[in-house]
């Protein structure tokens, strides 16, 4: 029996990196697994396979987050397929530097549509049938850049902060249900960057105590530990999971 036996579990931006190993991982702890991409039927129905070759079930869903109908469409099929969806796992993000003053209204607002608003969107639609049901766990990714401040990036650190007060909010408000939110903040992770959001490389380990990247399945760890019973008595909380980087 894996720690997730007979869950339902949603991963958004989980056609790679990331939300490819959380999906994946759950699904080796007994979940059946949403997998949900924004446009690569290829990539989630990849990830999907790798789940079923595990001995589970998997939907792969194309749902832009940013679109609350979509995602409603997303959740509404979950449901129908499975009948409910305990875990969430709030992957998807988009990650442009720009200098501040040349961000705009609508990189500012396509930012927070993706981040913040997406995961509002997706935590609405499963936490309906959550209080219904007394139980859910959800988890949101927040990320390094919120903490340490990085420059060029001022519109997604806000947004990603945002995830932390909404997660303790949530906390509070739903623990009476047995639903448990929290949030996971990893570090520089080796996974598969889109060029463009980064004017320069991501790569380096200065700073880093432990001296390396971290890996996907690492952060995928951390999301079991949150979704599992292992953390029962843990919510609204952070975690950083970042190789021991220390931010001023």
């Amino acid at each position: 029996m894996g720690k997730l036996e007979g869950r339902v579990a949603l991963v958004t931006g989980s056609g790679r990196n990331i939300g490819r190993a959380v999906a994946l991982r759950l699904a080796r702890e007994g979940a059946d697994v949403v997998v949900n991409a924004r446009t690569d039927a290829a990539e989630a129905g990849a990830v999907a396979d790798e789940i079923r070759a595990l001995g589970r079930e998997a939907l792969p869903i194309l749902a832009d987050v940013a679109d609350r109908d979509q995602v409603e469409a997303m959740v509404g099929g979950a449901i129908e397929r499975f009948g409910r969806v305990d875990l969430l796992v709030n992957a998807a993000a988009i990650r442009p530097h720009r200098p501040f003053l040349e961000v705009t209204l609508e990189d500012w607002e396509r930012v927070r549509s993706v981040i913040l608003d997406g995961a509002l969107h997706c935590t609405q639609a499963v936490l309906r049938s959550m209080v219904e049901r007394r139980f859910g766990r959800v988890v949101f990714f927040v990320g390094e850049g919120a903490f340490s401040g990085g420059a060029e990036r001022a519109h997604v650190s806000a947004a990603k902060m945002g995830l932390v007060g909404l997660c303790r909010a949530l906390a509070s408000e739903f623990a009476p249900y047995d639903i448990r939110l929290n949030a996971v903040s990893p570090g520089r992770i080796d996974t598969t960057r889109d060029a463009s959001w980064y004017p320069k490389p991501m790569t380096g380990t200065d700073g880093l105590p432990l001296g390396r990247l971290g890996r996907p399945d690492e952060i995928a760890d951390v999301c079991l530990f949150l979704l599992s019973e292992d953390s029962s008595f843990l919510t609204g909380q952070t975690l950083h999971v970042n190789g021991g980087a220390a931010y001023f």
